[in-house]
């Protein structure tokens, strides 16, 4: 059963306490890079063999199976899959940047401009499940940023096969190469190359700890999004929320993994009571439910405040994932949340609005780095470079400031380096 806990009558480390997995997969994940790096493809077959039971013969998916997958998977669900792209898109060319230039004073002329990375990889979670809905939050923005090339890895299951649901999204957002690899062995494989795996620029997309641990050790060799942990929701509801709409958002996150933290800050004790019941209610008739039950059991919380400002405040603190603004007018609160990787505002915005077609991005920060840190966007497959120009004249006015300000700092060849074009 979920917890109930009063703010300010229970410590601060157990409103604010966060889910820690509780094993290391450090050393397992450094020996498979390892031999990624040393032995490419052959390492790869061998991963695949040992961990999806699949022994393939190629690694690339082929245009005829693409082309199949078109067909295996029903038409209803491509027309969703392509309102949901329509709406990625349309969210997502709001956000393209442009460079800009500065020539206000004679002789000078700065700048910046944007330029989309080469090549960006995708993982994409793959074999007994599927979540096409990755490959379209992860490719559109890929795509729109101008990426010259962009690349999906994704486990097969034991036929050897990818997901026709995951081939169709991937057709559908324009991803350039599909390549039948996964866990750490493949975010390798993008890090560093292979024969057959081309080495990108950045890796992007939500994987199990090994994924994400591997991700965290080529961090530098290539760029990354982020480092994801578990899923996680708050919902911030007030004392007129309906207890079951509430409990089943909860239960959105939970039944992701057993690690996975749903969390409702409410101001109503009556309305936290009335959730956990809904919650032993709901848990037993889904189909996910020992995963449900393990993570609200274990991570599930209840908080209940004595107003809905502190129930605000304790949600920037937990600074979640995805947050639920379940109260009459969320555009009140809106400003007040400083601290969410996405908001969910009104009693009739579940989150799965946004894991899905809204067009707003679910690949989020989680574990509080949205303190600091962004959705995905079309900001991660860009980066910019700067430029200036000086005329001979321009130069002049300032070497001397230039002279001054590097002798400060004791680099006099770099004072020199300025001064000298106009010794003479």
């Amino acid at each position: 059963m979920i917890k109930i806990l009063k703010y300010n009558e229970v410590a601060n480390e157990d409103i604010f306490a966060r889910v820690v997995p509780d094993f290391d997969v450090t050393a397992i994940v450094s020996d498979i890079i390892a031999n990624v790096r040393q032995n490419g493809d052959k390492a790869l077959f061998e991963y695949c063999e040992k961990f999806d039971k699949a022994k393939l013969n190629e690694l690339a998916v082929t245009k005829e199976e693409l082309n199949e997958a078109m067909t295996l998977v029903e038409p209803e669900f491509l027309e969703v899959l392509k309102k949901a792209a329509a709406n990625i898109r349309k969210f997502h060319e709001k956000q393209v940047r442009h460079g800009f230039i500065i020539n206000d004073e004679n002789g000078i002329v700065t700048g910046q401009k944007v330029i989309p990375i080469d090549r960006a990889g995708l993982y994409v979670p793959g074999g007994t499940a599927a979540y096409p809905s990755t490959v379209l939050m992860n490719a559109i923005p890929a795509k729109i940023a101008g990426c010259r090339q962009v690349v999906i890895v994704t486990p097969p299951s034991d036929d050897g096969k990818i997901n026709p649901a995951i081939l169709a999204a991937a057709n559908i957002a324009g991803v350039d190469k599909i390549f039948k690899v996964g866990g750490a062995q493949a975010v390798a494989a993008l890090a560093y190359g292979t024969e057959t795996v081309p080495k990108v620029d950045k890796i992007v997309g939500p994987g199990n700890a090994f994924v994400a641990e591997a991700k965290r050790q080529v961090f530098g060799q290539v760029s990354i999004d982020m480092i994801a942990g578990p899923s996680e929701i708050l919902v911030v509801a007030d004392g007129k929320s309906n207890p079951r709409f509430v409990a089943a958002d909860l239960l959105s996150q939970a039944e992701h993994d057993k690690l996975a933290s749903a969390v409702l800050v409410t101001d109503c004790e009556q309305l936290a009571k009335a959730v956990s019941d809904e919650l032993e209610r709901q848990i037993p008739l889904l189909e996910r439910a020992e995963i449900a039950r393990a993570s609200i059991d274990n991570n599930g919380k209840i908080i209940v405040a004595d107003n809905l400002k502190t129930v605000i405040e304790i949600a920037n603190e937990i600074a979640p994932e995805h947050l639920e603004l379940c109260v009459d007018n969320p555009f009140d609160f809106l400003d007040g949340i400083r601290h969410a990787g996405s908001i969910f505002m009104g009693r009739y915005c579940p989150e799965a609005l946004g894991d899905y077609l809204s067009g707003a991005n679910h690949t989020l920060p989680t574990s509080g780095t949205a303190k600091f840190s962004s959705p995905l966007s079309v900001d991660d497959f860009v980066k910019k470079t700067q430029y200036t120009y000086y005329t001979e004249e321009a130069l002049s006015r300032v070497a001397s400031d230039i002279d001054r300000f590097a002798r400060k700092e004791g680099l006099t060849a770099h004072a020199k380096s300025a001064t000298v074009r106009f010794e003479d």
